[in-house]
């Protein structure tokens, strides 16, 4: 078996160079036709016209494509913007979509054989190391030599790992261009699901998804015998490749809007805004469906589900963000910050957010029924501010980027607008807790040390109290690994819900009067 896991271990190292190799193959050359096919009809002239000194000349890199299309391009906007001629300024970036068109060589010629020698290598090797795990050991969760580990207690390993997500994340959101030979790699497969050429959405989709379900298999075999944390994975599993993967990609092919039917505002931050609320409307029933679902969930769903099951119903059952956090992020739980200064970091923080993402939204909401009336096109501004600094930096690249670091639940804890407003619902009005058996208690510290939203489990438990943090997202590890049993997930009644037992005596508590 050990053999096994080190070959799979030697495919997925393969697979990884190869997929970090793929955007610096190949050549590129422009013409006049790829400009027409990839730019707007109001940018047409003048895109040719900038564009002029780089055609048909050959280039050996993307860099230094993309560095001849960057100077030209903004040069002429740049002095548009001196003679202040706003309206003749090309806002829209092109440089992605014609750096894709221009992209030629053995990628574009053979992307399913780079797909297999990059994804596929690393997906099998993935399997291959997983598999093998825990094989002939008895059911338990085993968490031996964790703080030994070069990768999980940020050592060498994970400095590397954490630094590599993050120069993705960053090349990802904001530089695309230069992945576009990844992107090419995926054509075939988003052709077959949606009808379209791939973006680097859809590279992302794939990869994220792919991620969930190897490192989900690997959370069945470290967590094997417990039918909670089994069940919850195939949840998580089940939801992205379903609901955030394949039925998007599907709408698209039949002419509908692209829409993940289990992301609910304030995390679909972006529901509320023209574009998505007028591709609804225009779309029929299905559109009228998807925005009238959407409400739904926010109004009704969340209170309710939250009320009867806490926040875990969909922070660690449904929720994409939390699925890779669960599976991806599992090795790096024990790194999250357990200190009262965090907590209090995080409570002004992720609050913030929520009251940031409902003052953007109920601006936009004011403003399209005043038909921009009062702020014009200032929310354009808010929007986009909003989507750099919460969807894309924190989200993405701390939110992911910062496993090997801070642990891997940093966005949710931290920034999710979601998980903040579920919180406040589980906190005042739900029936879940974790119940405590204080007297069995033998203080080993595992239920704190997994806590992966940086809940000082044992603070609770040798009270006796119960957690009813609004930041527990239920993932039930900390009842998982205590070797006692001292700790339960119930969604009782709410009478006592709520309890105070500061002095524990054997199995029963007293309380002090001051």
């Amino acid at each position: 078996m050990k053999l096994l896991q080190n070959s799979g271990l030697v495919l997925f190292i393969i697979g990884l160079l190869v997929f970090t190799g793929i955007p610096f193959s190949g050549s590129y050359q422009l013409d006049r036709t790829m400009v027409r096919d990839h730019t707007k009809e109001m940018h047409q002239d003048a895109m040719l016209e900038v564009l002029e000194p780089i055609y048909e000349k050959t280039y050996a890199s993307n860099f230094s494509f993309i560095k001849d299309f960057n100077d030209f391009f903004n040069a002429y906007n740049e002095e548009l913007k001196e003679e202040q001629a706003w309206d003749k300024v090309i806002w829209d970036d092109y440089a992605f979509a014609l750096t894709k068109a221009a992209s030629s060589g053995p990628v574009e010629d053979a992307p399913l054989l780079f797909l297999a020698l990059s994804i596929g290598l690393a997906v099998l090797g993935g399997l291959l190391y997983t598999l093998p795990l825990y094989r002939n050991k008895p059911a338990g969760i085993k968490h031996d030599g964790i703080y030994f580990s070069s990768m999980k207690a940020r050592g060498w390993l994970g400095i590397i790992t954490g630094t590599y997500l993050i120069v993705f994340y960053i090349i990802l959101y904001w530089y695309p261009e230069y992945l576009t030979n990844l992107v090419i790699m995926v054509d075939p497969l988003s052709i077959l699901l949606s009808g379209g050429p791939a973006s680097q959405w859809f590279l992302y989709g794939l990869i994220y998804t792919l991620a969930i379900l190897v490192m989900g298999v690997r959370m069945f075999r470290k967590y094997k015998g417990n039918n909670y944390q089994t069940i919850r994975t195939a949840s998580v599993m089940f939801f992205q490749l379903a609901f955030a993967f394949l039925i998007p990609e599907i709408l698209v092919l039949f002419n509908m809007p692209w829409h993940d039917f289990k992301n609910i505002w304030p995390l679909d931050y972006s529901f509320f805004y023209e574009y998505r609320i007028e591709g609804m409307v225009s779309s029929g029933a299905l559109g009228m469906f998807m925005l009238i679902w959407g409400i739904i969930l926010i109004v009704i769903g969340v209170p309710v589900f939250t009320y009867f099951y806490g926040k875990r119903w969909y922070c660690s059952w449904v929720c994409g963000c939390g699925g890779l956090a669960e599976t991806v992020g599992d090795p790096y739980r024990q790194l999250s910050d357990k200190s009262l200064k965090a907590w209090q970091v995080e409570r002004y923080l992720v609050h913030g957010v929520l009251v940031l993402a409902v003052v953007m939204t109920a601006v936009t909401i004011t403003n399209y029924f005043m038909e921009f009336g009062m702020l014009e096109q200032a929310t354009n501004q808010f929007h986009s501010i909003y989507g750099f600094a919460i969807g894309s930096a924190f989200a993405g690249v701390i939110g992911t980027g910062f496993y090997p670091f801070m642990g891997n639940r940093v966005w949710c804890r931290f920034g999710c607008p979601l998980a903040a407003y579920l919180g406040l619902v589980q906190r005042f009005k739900s029936r879940f807790r974790i119940t405590t058996n204080g007297g069995q208690c033998i203080s080993c510290g595992n239920c704190s040390t997994y806590c992966e939203m940086g809940i000082d489990v044992r603070w609770y438990a040798q009270r006796g109290q119960n957690i009813v943090r609004s930041s527990c997202v239920g993932c039930g590890v900390c009842s998982a690994v205590c070797p006692r049993g001292v700790l339960k997930l119930e969604n009782g009644q709410e009478a006592g819900r709520i309890n105070d037992m500061p002095i524990i005596i054997g199995n029963e508590s007293i309380k002090v009067k001051s």
